[in-house]
């Protein structure tokens, strides 16, 4: 039976510090019970290292793994999924360490390792988790390097030196790799964890709910702008469009997505950018109007809004061409138009006899649709982001009672007077704005830009947008909500610690907006290099592209880089000799100037037993460096140079000085 080696002490202390390291960025998403569990197993596994506990038994195992999976069902409420999957790997890993009897489970611990820190990009792919994650491999390889039998067992930093130092020098061919290595697809897909940022817009909405959008700082999404960037009054980021009203909430009409294209003639010059957008678990995409892009699988529904095939789950790039001069449909089918007069049957009496009343006063639709916007700016209406909460008549409540709210108050009123009016009108959902990056040039759109305006339609002209909230704040859409709410100092009151609260301290703006263009280059440039970034590269690089002639550029340089590697670092045509090596020819020399000359067929023992019984003073000190020399030389022990150095330095100083001229050897 073949003997069981043990695991180094070295590997076993860079085991654990690598499973710190691999676990930290999952704590936001990990239950409190995985650390105790960590606690519990490697002090463990100390005991087990010291001989002071037992490995467990297979009795021991099971009800450990049925713990692991208890409390993963328990606090996820599944054993599939992604959080769930990687709380089990997570356990899993953790587990490992108290099972772990040889080499072989240390290896096998390490692989799964590798593997965890691979599933942090999951939840979070920003550059800090990417340059992070560079700790925990190495870590992870200087425990491998520590399982190997040689000078590094009981050399820690020599062993992350040398951790550190592989990963330097595997960067080039990780480079190449990331530029040749072929763009596909996921093999399989997960449901997006419910902890990474969903929240925002849906397709249903009431007043409260873009007023609890505006108290969040999340990122939504970037957009850069090839040329000049539009005025910031001119940023209206469709989302989605909402027909239908049952009184107290806003959603879109059902099988709203079935119907045909619109009908629009583009006109003027169009705006070019591309956006970088975050994952919503949604399918529409961001876009100015009238919004076209060649991104497969996404589509133009009929209400001019962007959707993809399936919900954004992680973060997604595509270019847009927007056409602001376009006229939309200035012909609508009767079935369309009825849709957007729709009304409950009951509630807002006072709502519905006035906007009878600006009907006889103003017949034509954009006299009326002025004299409603004049009514806003002209009275005493109030834009808040703590509005009083409406029950029952809530478009009465707030047009004639509070005449206190946020954007959707506004939209959503002007839309129901339009439509009690006889106008066709709907409520546009998105986001307005964007906080503007000099140094990047592109405007970033965070959860508080959300925003909703009114779309109204009228003959030979089509839909035209019009929004009330500029009538009553208009600082909201020229400078953005910390603007318009610095007098009731509720911007981001519930986030004190949000960096975007103190853009008046100027040193700690500028750290944020530079530190923001990173992450913006970051996205844009690595995990925005997908197949059609690859492929124009390559395309200028190389002009047609082949498969043939891509598998020779990455083969081939792959094999140009690993082989100037080798040769760089060996040195073949150098015969350099060991540190043992160099001591010796140093003692050599020493003993010249003696007079000693080492024969050519005379071995290092010999010669020291001669150089003894000439020297017998310093006999013991030549006898102690012969003998460490060979010890390291010849049986195996680790090199320790500091060791024969000190022996040499104790020879030198005990030989009389003399300066003599080396006899020629025999």
């Amino acid at each position: 039976m073949s003997r069981v080696q043990p695991i180094p002490r070295i590997s076993l202390i860079w085991l654990l510090v690598a499973q710190v390291l691999v676990i930290v960025p999952h704590l936001t998403h990990l239950p409190v019970w995985i650390i105790a569990l960590w606690l519990v197993c490697a002090g463990w596994r100390i005991q087990i290292f010291r001989m002071r506990a037992r490995y467990p038994n297979a009795w021991a195992k099971v009800v450990l793994m049925l713990v692991a999976g208890v409390g993963v069902f328990i606090s996820r409420g599944s054993l599939i999924g992604l959080e769930a999957g990687t709380v089990l790997l997570v356990a899993a890993f953790i587990l490992k360490l108290v099972e772990m009897h040889s080499r072989r489970d240390a290896l096998v611990l390490i692989f799964l390792g590798f593997f965890t820190v691979v599933t942090a990009y999951l939840f979070d792919d920003s550059m800090l988790v990417a340059f992070y994650s560079l700790l925990p491999v190495c870590a992870l390889l200087a425990a491998l390097i520590g399982l190997q039998q040689s000078v590094f067992a009981e050399r820690p930093m020599a062993t992350l030196k040398l951790s550190a130092t592989l990963m330097l020098q595997a960067a080039p061919l990780l480079l190449l790799l990331f530029i040749f290595f072929p763009r596909i697809g996921p093999l399989w897909s997960l449901p997006a964890p419910s902890a990474k940022g969903v929240s925002g817009l849906s397709d249903s909405m009431t007043p409260g709910d873009i007023a609890d959008l505006s108290r969040s700082d999340e990122l939504v999404f970037r957009a850069s702008f090839t040329g000049q960037m539009p005025p910031r009054p001119k940023l209206y980021w469709r989302a989605l469009t909402m027909e239908r009203f049952d009184g107290k909430r806003w959603s879109q009409a059902p099988f709203a997505e079935l119907a045909a294209m619109p009908d629009w003639q583009s006109g003027g010059e169009p705006w070019r950018y591309s956006i970088i957008m975050q994952p919503t678990e949604q399918r529409w995409l961001f876009g100015l109007d009238v919004a076209q892009t060649d991104l497969p699988g996404v589509r133009q529904l009929n209400d001019f809004s962007l959707q993809a095939a399936a919900p954004v789950d992680r973060s997604l790039l595509y270019e847009v061409e927007s056409w602001p001069q376009s006229v939309r449909e200035a012909q609508v089918a009767r079935d369309a138009l009825q849709r957007n007069l729709l009304l409950p049957e009951q509630g807002d009496p006072r709502t519905r006899a006035w906007a009878q009343q600006l009907r006889q006063q103003y017949p034509q639709t954009n006299l009326l649709v002025a004299a409603l916007l004049q009514h806003f700016n002209r009275e005493a209406f109030y834009y808040t982001l703590k509005p009083p909460r409406l029950e029952e008549d809530s478009v009465d409540a707030f047009l004639f009672d509070t005449r206190r709210g946020f954007c959707a108050h506004y939209a959503g009123a002007m839309t129901f007077v339009l439509r009690a009016a006889g106008i066709p009108a709907r409520l546009v959902a998105g986001y307005q704005g964007g906080e503007i990056n000099s140094a990047g040039n592109y405007v970033s759109v965070r959860q508080f830009d959300a925003h909703a305006w009114v779309e109204y339609w009228q003959p030979g002209t089509g839909w035209q947008a019009v929004d009330p909230t500029f009538q009553v704040a208009p600082e909201r859409i020229e400078s953005g909500l910390e603007e318009a709410m610095t007098e009731e100092g509720s911007f981001l009151e519930d986030s004190p610690f949000s960096p975007l609260r103190y853009r008046q301290l100027s040193w700690l703006n500028e750290l944020r907006l530079g530190w923001d263009n990173l992450n913006y280059n970051w996205q844009r440039w690595v995990l925005g290099y997908q197949s059609g970034q690859q492929f124009d590269l390559l395309k200028r690089w190389f002009g047609e592209v082949r498969a043939e002639r891509l598998a020779v550029a990455l083969v081939g340089g792959g094999g140009l880089l690993l082989g100037g590697l080798a040769l760089w670092f060996f040195k073949p045509w150098r015969n350099r000799p060991s540190p043992q090596q160099r001591q010796y020819q140093r003692f050599e020399r020493l003993l010249l100037r003696h007079g000693l000359v080492r024969g050519t067929a005379e071995g290092p023992r010999d010669f020291a037993r001669r150089a003894g019984q000439q020297l017998p003073a310093q006999a013991a000190l030549i006898r102690q460096f012969i003998e460490h020399w060979e010890q390291q030389f010849y049986a195996g022990k680790p090199a320790d140079g500091v060791q024969l150095k000190r022996a040499l330095q104790a020879l030198r100083r005990a030989l009389p000085w003399r300066f003599t001229r080396p006899p020629e050897r025999t």
